[in-house]
Formats: C-alpha cells, sequence, structure tokens
C-alpha cells in the first residue's frame, strides 16, 4: 500500500468488517469449541460487536494440550537443531510484517490503541521474533573437566507443553513475546488470550499455518480465564504457565499450579514512580511524564503513574504538565493525530472512573480531566487526567488504576524520594530524572523496582532482564534470562577412562549356597 493510499485510508476512521469468527486453533486447524459455545467481542470506540469468539471450555483446553504433547514427543519440534527452529521464527517474523498493517488494524478494532502506536505494536512483535531466531542459536551450555578422569557438561533442554496467558492491553506484541522465546527454545505451546482482545491472536494462528509451522507447535484456545485459563493452569500435562496481568489473578493462578509444582513466570501490575529533581532537564522529563503514563491510553504495565517531584518545582511543573495533559488529544483510534483513544472495555471504563471519584473523595485536586465531547460518549473514553495535592497513603497513589490518570506527589529530600518510591505494594519499574548521575545511580540502586530508567522513558533493550519485584512478579524475560524459563538443565557426567568402581558383593560371591 502506498503512502497516498494509507493516508486516504486513515481519514476514513472507518473499521473494516472482521471477517468471520475467532475459532479456537489446534493440531493446525482452526475449529470451533467442542460445547459448542460463543461469546462477542467490542470495538472499544463504539461498543459495537465486531465478531464472535469461540469460547473454550476445559474440554477444548485439553485438545490443545494434547496436541502440543504430541507435537513436542512424538513430533519434530522438540528435537529439531536451534538452526531450523530459528528458520521458522524468521519465517514467522517476515509474515508478521507482511500483514503488519492488518495486524496493527485489527490490534485498533479490538483494543482502542492509535494506529500510530499499534503500528509500533506489530514492528515490535516481528522484532521479538527476529530477537529470539537469533538467540536460540546462542544458547551455550558449561563444561566441568575432571582431571584425566571424566568431562561433565550441562546443557539446556525444551521442557515440554507451555501455557501462555496474554493481557489485553497490547495483545500482540505481548503474546509473541511469549510465543518467540517459547518455540525458540524447543517447547510447544497452547496460548490463551484475554477474552477482551482475541483478534490478533487469532491473525496469528493464521501467520503460523501460512509459514507451515508443524501441527501443534502453537495452539490457540480462546475463552474465559476461571474456565478456559484454569483449566490450562491445572492441566497435568502443562509444567509451564507463563502469565501477564493484574497481581490478584496471578496469586490464583499460582495456588491452582502449586499442586503440580508447575513453574511459574509472571509480570504482574506497577505503580511506577518517576522522581523528577529541581537539577533535571526539565523539558525533556516533562516529555517522559505526559508519555510514560498517557501512551498505549495508559493501559501500560510499566507505566510512570505516580510523578514525585521536588517541593521546589513542584508548582512550576505541575502547571506545565496540566497544560500538557489539556492538550493531549483524545480521539478516534484510526485517527493519525490521537495520542489517547478509547479504554479496552465498559467494564474497565466504570473501573478507572471509580478511581477518579475516589480520587475527589480523597481530597485530590482533578487538576485536569472531567467530561469527554459528546461525539466519543458512545466509546469508552476517559480523558486523560491529572491529581495534584495527592499524599502517598490515598488509594489513587497506592493502587493500579490502568488507564490514563496520573498522580502527583510532592517530595522535600533525596531520602523523602526514595522513601515515597518504595511505599507501595508494586516493583515494576521506575524513572529518575537528575544532572547529578551519582545521585541517580544511588537512586536506581535503593528503589525497589526490577528496572529503572535514568533520565529516560521507558526504552526497551531485548538482551535485558524484564521483570519486577515486591508484588510486581517472579522470574524474569529477556535475552536469555528467558531461557532460564523455557528450558531445563541437564548435566551429563562423561567417564573419560577406567576410574574405580566399587565392587559390593563382589567378596562375598558364593558364600551362601
Amino acid at each position: 500500500m502506498n503512502q497516498v493510499d494509507q493516508r486516504e485510508r486513515d481519514t476514513k476512521l472507518e473499521f473494516e468488517s472482521i471477517s468471520g469468527p475467532a475459532l479456537h486453533f489446534i493440531d493446525g486447524q482452526f475449529v470451533e469449541s467442542v460445547e459448542g459455545g460463543w461469546f462477542d467481542t467490542l470495538n472499544p470506540t463504539t461498543n459495537e460487536v465486531l465478531t464472535q469468539v469461540a469460547e473454550g471450555t476445559a474440554t477444548d483446553v485439553d485438545r490443545a494440550v494434547e496436541a502440543a504433547h504430541r507435537a513436542f514427543h512424538d513430533g519434530p519440534w522438540g528435537r529439531m537443531s536451534a538452526k531450523d527452529r530459528a528458520r521458522y521464527l524468521l519465517r514467522i517474523a517476515d509474515a508478521i510484517e507482511r500483514h503488519g498493517e492488518e495486524l496493527a488494524r485489527l490490534e485498533v478494532a479490538d483494543t482502542g490503541l492509535p494506529i500510530s502506536q499499534a503500528r509500533g505494536q506489530a514492528a515490535r512483535a516481528a522484532e521479538n521474533f527476529r530477537f529470539f531466531a537469533e538467540m536460540a542459536t546462542r544458547m551455550t551450555g558449561e563444561t566441568f573437566p575432571v582431571g584425566e578422569q571424566f568431562l561433565n557438561y550441562a546443557i539446556r533442554v525444551p521442557v515440554g507443553v507451555a501455557g501462555l496467558i496474554t493481557p489485553w492491553n497490547t495483545p500482540l506484541m505481548l503474546a509473541t513475546w511469549k510465543i518467540a522465546p517459547c518455540l525458540a527454545a524447543g517447547n510447544t505451546a497452547v496460548l490463551k488470550p484475554a477474552e477482551w482482545s482475541p483478534l490478533t491472536a487469532t491473525k496469528l494462528a493464521e501467520i503460523m499455518q501460512e509459514v507451515d509451522l508443524p501441527p501443534g507447535v502453537l495452539n490457540v484456545v480462546h475463552g474465559f480465564g476461571e474456565v478456559a485459563g484454569d483449566a490450562l493452569v491445572r492441566h497435568p500435562k502443562v509444567p509451564l504457565i507463563s502469565f501477564t496481568g493484574e497481581t490478584t489473578t496471578g496469586r490464583i493462578i499460582m495456588k491452582n499450579g502449586a499442586d503440580a509444582l508447575k513453574r511459574f513466570s509472571m509480570e504482574l501490575g506497577g505503580k511506577s514512580p518517576v522522581v523528577v529533581f529541581a537539577d533535571a532537564d526539565l523539558d525533556r522529563a516533562l516529555d517522559a511524564v505526559v508519555f510514560g503514563v498517557y501512551s498505549l491510553n495508559g493501559e501500560r504495565c510499566t507505566a510512570g503513574s505516580r510523578l514525585l517531584v521536588e517541593e521546589v518545582i513542584r508548582e512550576e511543573f505541575e502547571a506545565r504538565l496540566a497544560e500538557r495533559v489539556r492538550q493531549i488529544r483524545l480521539g478516534h483510534p484510526l485517527d493519525p493525530a490521537t495520542e489517547v483513544g478509547p479504554l479496552i472495555h465498559p467494564e474497565h471504563k466504570r473501573r478507572v472512573e471509580a478511581y477518579l471519584e475516589i480520587g475527589r473523595q480523597e481530597g485530590a485536586v482533578m487538576a485536569v480531566g472531567g467530561e469527554v465531547p459528546a461525539e466519543l460518549k458512545r466509546g469508552n473514553f476517559v480523558r486523560p487526567t491529572l491529581f495534584v495535592g495527592v499524599r502517598n497513603d490515598m488509594r489513587i497513589a497506592q493502587e493500579e488504576i490502568f488507564g490514563p490518570v496520573l498522580v502527583s506527589i510532592p517530595f522535600a529530600t533525596e531520602e523523602e524520594a526514595i522513601r515515597l518510591a518504595n511505599g507501595v505494594p508494586y516493583g515494576l519499574a521506575a524513572y529518575i530524572w537528575t544532572r547529578d548521575l551519582e545521585r541517580a545511580h544511588r537512586v536506581a540502586r535503593r528503589i525497589e523496582s526490577g528496572m529503572a530508567w535514568i533520565n529516560s522513558q521507558n526504552v526497551r533493550d531485548l538482551r535485558t532482564p524484564f521483570g519486577g519485584m515486591k508484588q510486581s512478579g517472579v522470574g524474569r524475560e529477556g535475552g536469555h534470562y528467558s531461557f532460564e524459563f523455557y528450558t531445563e538443565w541437564k548435566t551429563v557426567h562423561v567417564a573419560l577412562g577406567q576410574h574405580p568402581i566399587p565392587r559390593f558383593g563382589a567378596s562375598n560371591a558364593g558364600a551362601q549356597s
């Protein structure tokens, strides 16, 4: 599609009709639910039905797990060389790029993500497969020579079937962030997408057919977490569960999988601080603060949703911040100028709006916010909101809102900033703005977070470990750290000579009649 056609398409602000229902993808084929159930998926811009989705049950999950189990144990995938698996991953990346615009527009229709950001997510989805294709060929082991008697070595081997449970906020990118390392390591998978955003998972399944991925290597079962997700977690042939989502759900998943001693990778909630000291480059800090919480419609796990600003610059910084937030373009997600689109679902909109009322009741001041324009009333739009006069013990400062809402809290000293930053149950990300690099390193080390950015917004390096502390998760994803979860260590001991072996019973041979 050339640029003129693309611009013409964008200006129409119309969603294409979805061709057919979203079906399960099991053993290389698209199938309906055994029990025949369906549910609707909505367009958050209008709350109209996009299409129907097959409602999976434990029976459908069992079919998918059995297919994945056969593909791992009887098929070629588990025994395939890393180089050959990498070729498949690169073919998938190429196909994602070919279908990138379609994937982006499906993501917009299903989630309300602005098109300019959805295109970036589609590009990142392809990048995830390219990155882990290369990582697959770099997996190495260790050797432990013991003089001339033994050569001992440890290698990484795939585990089996992985259950991948993904969230609704950036479903395409986060699905590929799990699928790519899972397959690269030699495992097979059953993906359970979030019920609020199933469409790009279905398109990914079509791509797997297109590249002739062996049947059963990747399976997709749609449905609700309490039924399909729970069946996947409890299935005895699924030793690995990777989950991204809300902390309370993560706790339930770990409890339900504990009896089988399953291994878990959990990326959970966040309430990440952005600490702005008086000596910071305030222009750049302002850009980063606004982008960090209002991009992706505020539905970002690493959002800098708590601004901690030094008291001596608080008034000036909050005034400039309020002016910027007022100018954020709230609108139709297919409009390239839109910066914030609708929230994913009416239920989530009600949740976010409830927090706005909680903030008012707690005594915080809504510096920016309020009603959305009349033309947006049909959708799940919430105006970008800024609360000032916030205390760290308020619920809006403690609980993950997961929407376009920022709270501003002042601090007087470095010690107070660290205490406030750590004064929440979460510990996913942190952002520190100061020209004093000694202080920057000191504060980054002391804030309880799995990741910290100094003088930067969230800029990802796929080689680094991604994950949180405290109630923000268990384990790490990214780079070779993903393989800590998706592989087992196997140690092989090789005798190089005739070392002594104890001969129990040899001296008593024939002693008994």
